[in-house]
């Protein structure tokens, strides 16, 4: 099993980056490391797309989810029912965000491999049509070492993680009503993750090799982005629905 995680996932990432260094990247393992995050980002890019797209679906139910437990909130076999039927009459599959970030992990699971072996003890792996160097230098842009922690890398890791949390955040119910404990409850977690989360970004990110954690921060950076262009364009969506039911709405009167 290993060996075809190596040959599947490990091997190709390692030659990506090995031939990115000696071409385009003029030898500088940063700019390596940041074209070979641009490639795998754009090659996962649609699964990413598709599970940005769930996670906003579901976060836009979030009001009728929680009404659904609070009508059902003394009868939770009717209560797993109808939010069975809301996931339907939207179309949504509640497990459909969880998927592609699962075909996405080999990919950072090798990744993190590559890194934490150190590059020039693999370079055996290098394919026989890619020129092998004979090390690579592990500064970056002429000052930063890659092979070390760093914990300023760690930081913008942690800072992008931020970023890309606070616009997946739900807001908490303006409207106090009887039972509404629960949507406090959730609204409170998601604030504590909120902060949690970038937090534990620092953390484990000052513990690895510069050069994983710089690949972690322009990745989390990327599919913010990526994250902040589906929102964009789904509430752009979402007003332009809204307009037509009330041009419509104008036409029936």
């Amino acid at each position: 099993m290993s060996h075809i995680f190596e040959t599947v996932f490990y091997q190709p990432i390692l030659n990506l980056l090995v031939f990115l260094y000696n071409t385009i990247s003029f030898h500088d393992l940063g700019l390596a490391i940041i074209f070979l995050t641009i490639v795998i980002k754009a090659v996962l890019w649609p699964l990413s797309q598709k599970s940005i797209k769930a996670q906003k679906s579901l976060q836009d139910l979030q009001p009728k989810i929680n009404a659904l437990k609070q009508e059902y909130k003394d009868d939770k076999q009717k209560q797993g029912q109808a939010m069975m039927q809301l996931y339907k009459d939207h179309k949504i599959n509640p497990f459909s965000s969880c998927l592609p970030l699962l075909i996405q992990l080999p990919f950072l699971i090798a990744v993190f491999q590559v890194f934490r072996d150190g590059l020039n003890n693999k370079l055996s792996l290098v394919y026989p049509f890619i020129e092998r160097p004979e090390a690579i230098n592990a500064i970056a842009f002429g000052f930063l070492d890659l092979s070390k922690p760093n914990i300023y890398l760690a930081i913008l890791a942690g800072l992008a993680q931020f970023w890309q949390a606070k616009m997946m955040m739900t807001k908490k119910a303006a409207v106090k009503v009887p039972g509404s404990k629960d949507e406090d409850m959730a609204a409170i977690m998601n604030k504590q993750m909120l902060y949690f989360m970038p937090a534990l970004t620092v953390f484990i990110g000052w513990t690895l090799p510069g050069g994983l954690t710089m690949y972690w921060f322009i990745v989390t950076l990327l599919t913010a982005i990526q994250q902040l262009l589906v929102f964009k364009k789904h509430n752009q969506e979402q007003t332009q629905i809204a307009d037509k039911k009330v041009i419509d709405g104008e036409v029936i009167k």
